[in-house]
């Protein structure tokens, strides 16, 4: 069957199996920082943004985008190098494996919630497995990001 989507702005139409999984299609057409961890939709490795919403790329078909916009993080470039610069100073990012996905979540978190609590942004980051990190510097990096989006919105706020 056909399928016509956009990835990080450009259109792709291609033929595909119905059972083909997003991950599959995404990694086939060069969107290698997508990455398969569990096989079982625990681990966040795989999170693209299907119209600016996170969702598991290796748990969903690739004809739910049909029609959609999808986003990578190579699409989100110049935000995902801000927030990894944060999670560099913290000593968050060892092996990087886990980050592509990770910041897909962070990027959509600071999207959805203006002021989370501590408990907020460990709820909805749960699905992020890592195994280099114990989390703490992650937390410390989603926490000074929070900031510093936050009083540069203050900032833009005061100056109009």
């Amino acid at each position: 069957m056909q399928i016509k989507l956009w990835i990080n702005g450009k259109e792709y139409i291609d033929d595909i199996a119905p059972d083909t999984l997003l991950i599959d299609f995404l990694r086939a057409n060069g969107h290698l920082s997508v990455k398969r961890g569990c096989e079982t939709a625990n681990c966040g490795l795989c999170t693209v943004m299907l119209e600016d919403k996170p969702i598991l790329s290796c748990s969903s078909l690739a004809l739910r985008a049909n029609g959609l916009h999808v986003t990578t993080i190579e699409g989100l470039q110049e935000e995902a190098e801000d927030f990894g610069a944060f999670l560099a100073d913290e000593g968050a990012e060892q092996c990087g494996f886990c980050s592509p996905g990770f910041i897909m979540n962070v990027l959509s978190m600071i999207k959805e919630l203006k002021n989370p609590t501590e408990d907020e942004i460990k709820k909805y980051l749960e699905g992020n497995l890592c195994r280099c990190t114990g989390y703490m510097g992650q937390l410390r990096a989603v926490k000074k990001y929070y900031d510093l989006k936050n009083n540069k919105e203050a900032a833009d706020e005061i100056s109009k």
